[in-house]
């Protein structure tokens, strides 16, 4: 094989995207093989915009067409782990969209076939990892230029949506639809980087909104406290109604912090000796002499990485790295199996805002579906959507 051929699981705006990557030779080793949508006019589309690509209306017609050697799956949410795994059962090489599932128990289930089958490439569309930015705060932590982490901050409230997006469509912002708001839709790849970087959480208690500002019935407001194995602690806040939205993630470690903001500018300070030697040898007057003096060298050096805008090299970053694995052996920077991780932090935020209570992670998956199946049926029930200023989270 000198070239993948790539199917297009979903002709909507990231297949739609992807597809014109690769339609014009942007992806290194990947070509466009074919493409599949239920939607009749998606099909109409896809004709008239690539009529020498076989286009098909079941995906499982696509799978097994021999016109691909690999999938991407740019279809809701609930799907990613089903056709993942029809893909992977056909040794045909999957590359999952974030998130990997809804919850856990079927991510869990398409990881353990991908597992089974290390021929095989499984992949998922962690695109924010191949920026260089959060490529350099993950080797600065893991070398403990900042020390062991003490807290971790990440407020990103820059996902303003307004209620016509909301409207677009009956599956959006619903339960059986996408399995959640702004943490499933939004919010993943901010998940994944907190935890790629800072590691996992083992505790988690969280307070969600529901249709608090948006005529919707899932979240659209978050905030979540984070406690780590070590002592550490952090606090997640995401929201879709913030329209002057912040984006600041900041680390503190025992040796250094790191400031990013805007997902572009990242100011990262080392102290030249650990906080705790600092208080067993420093006066706090000491300190603070030299911290607000000419002289703030004496305690700590600074360094200020800056990144324009990576839309769109990350995402053909992402499909290169991914064909590198299949014809190569080149590893993958964001491997299929990691997808859990993120589905597992937001179950948990989920779990612990119905139930009231800190969750441990990891926490019980046969309750965290029942909760998730109670609140589709009583969807279904009751499809209404719920007014704005509904509903709280622990309600």
């Amino acid at each position: 094989m000198k070239q993948v051929r790539m199917g297009i699981i979903g002709f909507g705006a990231e297949g739609g995207v992807y597809a014109k990557f690769l339609s014009e030779g942007k992806v290194e080793n990947m070509v466009l093989g074919a493409i599949s949508d239920s939607d009749p006019t998606k099909k109409a589309a896809a004709r008239q915009i690539y009529p020498d690509v076989p286009f098909y209306d079941n995906y499982i017609d696509l799978l097994e067409s021999g016109d691909v050697d690999a999938v991407v799956t740019c279809i809701p949410h609930f799907l990613h782990p089903e056709v993942g795994m029809e893909a992977l059962k056909r040794d045909i090489h999957a590359l999952v969209e974030k998130p990997a599932g809804v919850y856990t128990k079927q991510v869990r289930e398409l990881n353990e076939l991908a597992a089974a089958k290390p021929e095989v490439t499984f992949g998922i569309f962690f695109n924010q990892r191949m920026n260089p930015l959060y490529q350099k705060l993950k080797e600065i932590v893991e070398n403990g230029e900042i020390g062991a982490i003490r807290r971790t901050n990440w407020i990103i409230t820059t996902w303003w949506r307004p209620q016509g997006y909301y409207d677009q469509g009956a599956w959006r912002a619903t339960w059986g639809g996408e399995g959640g708001g702004v943490l499933v839709n939004q919010a993943p790849h901010q998940l994944d980087l907190l935890q790629w970087i800072c590691g996992m959480p083992k505790k988690v208690y969280s307070n969600l909104k529901y249709g608090y500002q948006r005529s919707i019935a899932v979240e659209d407001d978050v905030t979540a406290i984070l406690d780590y194995d070590n002592g550490a602690t952090g606090v997640f806040v995401t929201c879709t109604h913030d329209v002057l939205g912040t984006d600041r993630f900041e680390i503190l470690g025992d040796k250094g912090k790191i400031i990013v903001e805007g997902s572009k500018k990242a100011t990262i300070k080392r102290l030249n000796k650990t906080e705790n030697e600092m208080s067993s040898t420093m006066s706090q007057h000491e300190v603070m002499r030299v911290t607000m003096g000419p002289n703030p060298s004496d305690i700590y050096t600074e360094e200020v990485l800056e990144f324009g805008s990576q839309w769109g090299t990350q995402h053909i970053a992402v499909m290169e790295n991914f064909a590198e694995n299949i014809l190569e052996g080149t590893p993958l920077i964001a491997p299929g199996s990691d997808g859990i991780h993120g589905v597992m932090l937001a179950n948990a935020i989920h779990l612990s805002s119905w139930l009231g209570k800190e969750i441990e992670i990891p926490f019980n998956e046969d309750l965290f579906l029942a909760e998730l199946n109670k609140r589709i049926e009583e969807e279904k029930a009751n499809p209404i959507k719920v007014p704005i200023g509904g509903v709280s989270a622990n309600g």
